[in-house]
């Protein structure tokens, strides 16, 4: 059964009623104020060259708050810490850190955090023909058949990952 997801924290916002099991706060801008308050990080204005090296440009074109690019809507956004391999074709691998929008609708091709039978999971959801499956995004996992009165709540859509290379 499902059991890719762990670790839920918020957004910061007006906390809305939300799915069973969602507390805490979790700011997504390497926060160190001790009022809670945002703390913008640096951004330089240049672009990183992928192939061969460019001279840097030594220039800081001002700040960045991650939860003005990231966060759309702060009081339907939650984070979630990822566990296991099931979407690594989808860049998703454990230790990953989801930004969840519940404001946004589930639909065919989303990616979506959901509770199958209680259980949560992290999976493409697929609609077809008036059938629900819930796929994986690595060939070593079966897709989830939702049945007949099997029990299935979507929590929201994911719409970031955060990948760490350290």
């Amino acid at each position: 059964m499902p059991s890719d997801v762990v670790e839920i924290g918020r957004a910061r916002g007006p906390e809305p009623a939300g799915p069973a099991g969602v507390a805490g706060n979790m700011i997504l801008t390497g926060n160190t104020n001790p009022a809670g308050g945002p703390c913008p990080l640096a951004f330089f204005g240049s672009r990183v060259e992928a192939g061969f090296p460019s001279p840097a440009d030594d220039y800081l074109e001002g700040r960045l708050d991650l939860n003005e690019h990231l966060i759309e809507h702060p009081a339907a956004t939650f984070f979630l810490r990822v566990s296991g391999d099931s979407m690594t074709g989808a860049g998703i691998h454990a230790g990953d850190i989801l930004i969840v929008d519940r404001s946004i609708t589930p639909s065919d091709g989303k990616i979506v955090i959901a509770a199958v039978d209680g259980e949560l999971t992290v999976k493409r959801l697929c609609r077809r023909g008036g059938q629900i499956r819930l796929l994986s995004e690595n060939p070593r996992y079966r897709p989830i058949e939702i049945a007949a009165g099997q029990d299935l709540h979507v929590w929201g859509v994911v719409i970031h990952a955060i990948h760490s290379f350290a």
